[in-house]
């Protein structure tokens, strides 16, 4: 006999397994706790979950005109989110531990979720991947809004959970290493977010025909 996982459970693995996957945003997440401390990391950490949950809701709540939508408009958006990405690199990587970290360039944690909000949400095609894990897990789209409702919610609880610990430890390394070990930092992520960001804006060019 089969062992199927309860459907909460599957949503929640889901959705912390999503969030692991190393990308410009976790680079940013990551940048923003070294910088400004857990909270703050965990602020922006929620804005990712909040972004990842709505992606899923609009997969599992098969909300296809929403869907195409946003779909029509990923090239613009994953131009606005590569250069938006590339420029935060590039300031990063000049930047120094203790400019990087002055309260003028921190918006309340208010901000700080919604900014990562907005910049997670720049990579509509993330609909689709959410569309094909969840069929192969069981959940067509259009199915009960409950069970619909119970992804949503568990896949928000996943990746709340990761950035939760990521933070954590972030945090704590944070306060254990010297200056010149963050500006080494600085530089490295400054440079992999600008690679990121110049990558965001060639594959949106890339991926500009029309979609099924």
């Amino acid at each position: 006999m089969e062992l199927e996982l309860p459907l909460a459970l599957r949503g929640f693995v889901l959705g912390m397994t999503i969030a692991m996957a190393v990308g410009p945003i976790t680079l940013l997440v990551i940048r923003r706790t070294i910088d400004h401390g857990g909270i703050y990391g965990f602020a922006s950490g929620v804005g990712v979950a909040v972004a990842d949950a709505t992606y899923a809701g609009i997969a599992a709540f098969g909300l296809t005109a929403i869907t195409s939508l946003l779909l029509s408009a990923h090239t613009m958006l994953g131009v606005i989110g590569g250069a938006v990405i590339a420029i935060v690199g590039a300031r990063t990587m000049l930047a120094r531990p203790a400019e990087a970290a002055a309260d003028v360039m921190r918006p309340g944690l208010v901000g700080a979720a919604l900014s990562i909000f907005g910049l997670t949400m720049t990579n509509p095609l993330t609909i689709i991947l959410y569309a094909s894990v969840f069929a192969s897990i069981g959940l067509a789209a259009g199915a009960s809004y409950g069970d619909a409702a119970v992804l949503t919610l568990a896949v928000l609880a996943g990746s709340t959970l990761w950035w939760v610990i990521l933070c954590s430890v972030v945090a704590w390394v944070r306060e254990r290493v010297s200056t010149t070990a963050l500006l080494v930092v600085n530089r490295v992520s400054g440079a992999a977010l600008v690679v990121f960001g110049v990558v965001a804006i060639v594959s949106a060019f890339g991926s500009s025909g029309p979609v099924a």
